[in-house]
């Protein structure tokens, strides 16, 4: 008599999934809604944090340094952003870059090269990130701000391609999207994040004033790299052998694993944004 094969469980740990999720939209309202500094410190929080989890990811002997630079480079460019001098800003993001390539160069042992290539890459993967998303937000406070209305709209994008992808990837499975770099997504789950994301993008974008349409052309955008974000991480996580950058929210892994998305979507809609100012006008 011969064993059927297990079935794997639809939507396995949803509801971890759901809670720790709840948890980080209610620790994020009351700063998102005030912007300036509040909103700089819990995104500073936030990306220290992903610096403390990429450098112990990415170095297999990381010592204080190696946190504290590139820490302290996020803490001053966050402050120069908030005074509206991104002329400093940007020199903290440079001046950060080196100071965290020297630190790794001078240390010894034969994966010296490896370690100040991750040490690059991690400034530009997370703290460029966290300081647009505060200067977008700005220092206006409420519903009816600029700052507010641009970054709940690559929120809601982002949320509706992770959510749809979860929930489209879960009921019709189905070829892999990219086996090797993350074997749980597949094609029904990035076509049905993707229309999530559109139809969300259309329905804001017209709450907003931009239209629904303009909402729709926005949302997609965002929504692909908010996925290639996600499959940049896993990437790397393969590539360091890791499986989880830490354990930080039950059924997500750690803050680094939960924005990687976040991310590359506020970097391609800050770039969109600043090529076609009159698609969102101030």
């Amino acid at each position: 008599m011969t064993s059927e094969p297990a079935v794997k469980p639809k939507f396995k740990g949803v509801w971890v999934r759901l809670i720790s999720a709840v948890g980080l939209v209610l620790l994020c309202m009351l700063p998102f809604y005030f912007g300036g500094w509040l909103w700089a410190a819990l995104a500073g929080v936030f990306g220290g944090r992903m610096l403390f989890e990429w450098v112990r990811m990415s170095d297999p002997s990381p010592q204080l340094p190696a946190y504290i630079a590139p820490i302290l480079g996020l803490l001053a460019g966050a402050i120069y952003v908030v005074q509206g001098n991104m002329v400093l800003a940007v020199l903290a993001v440079i001046i950060t870059v080196i100071s965290v390539t020297g630190i790794q160069a001078v240390r010894k042992g034969k994966e010296k090269t490896h370690r100040v290539g991750w040490a690059a890459l991690g400034v530009g993967y997370i703290i460029i990130p966290t300081l647009l998303i505060i200067g977008m937000r700005g220092n206006a406070v409420g519903f009816d701000t600029i700052g507010f209305q641009r970054v709940l709209f690559i929120l809601v994008c982002v949320i509706g391609a992770d959510v749809g992808a979860y929930f489209g990837g879960s009921m019709f499975g189905g070829p892999k999207l990219a086996p090797k770099l993350s074997p749980n997504k597949t094609w029904s789950g990035f076509v049905a994040g993707q229309l999530a994301a559109v139809i969300l993008g259309a329905i804001v974008g017209a709450a907003l004033g931009i239209g629904w349409l303009s909402g729709a052309l926005l949302a997609l955008p965002i929504a692909i790299l908010s996925v290639l974000g996600d499959l940049f991480e896993s990437g790397i996580k393969r590539k360091l052998h890791v499986k989880d950058t830490g354990g930080l929210m039950p059924g997500h892994g750690g803050l680094l694993d939960r924005l990687d998305s976040l991310m590359a979507a506020v970097l391609g809609a800050a770039i969109f944004l600043a090529l076609f100012p009159n698609f969102w006008p101030s």
